[in-house]
């Protein structure tokens, strides 16, 4: 059985933070369970575009307002507590943060918490060595 109480990430290389926001990797690739989770905190007044090419992201708003736009097909929905969107399709995309929102998001294949996005907002795929 794995447990952890998420303030025991803080501050440490599950930690990351960044201008516009902060997420804490709870579960990662090295735990070997085909996904990896975080609690991603989105920065009020921020614009965020991401692109995840290599993975299939689930994304589950637990608090906070904001607008996700599908920025292949202009498509927009109002992120708020109870909303999720699943970038199922790779979808680039842009969230606009009207009051800091907290999302639990669900990644797979798994992160390694080595990741860093690129200039198109891309994490590279990234495997754990199956002998770590």
């Amino acid at each position: 059985m794995y447990t952890l109480n998420i303030d025991a990430l803080n501050g440490t290389d599950r930690d990351i933070q960044q201008e516009n926001w902060r997420s804490r990797r709870m579960v990662l690739a090295k735990e070997k369970v085909g996904f990896s989770l975080h609690e991603t905190t989105l920065y009020a007044g921020t614009t965020n575009e991401f692109w995840y090419a290599n993975h299939v992201e689930a994304v589950y708003c637990v608090g906070g307002k904001g607008t996700l736009t599908d920025l292949e097909t202009g498509e927009k929905y109002t992120i708020t507590d109870g909303f999720l969107y699943m970038l199922d399709g790779q979808e680039k995309h842009r969230v606009e943060v009207e009051e800091e929102i907290r999302v639990v998001c669900v990644f797979n294949p798994p992160v390694t918490g080595r990741e860093v996005h690129d200039e198109n907002g891309v994490y590279p795929l990234i495997l754990e060595d199956e002998n770590a």
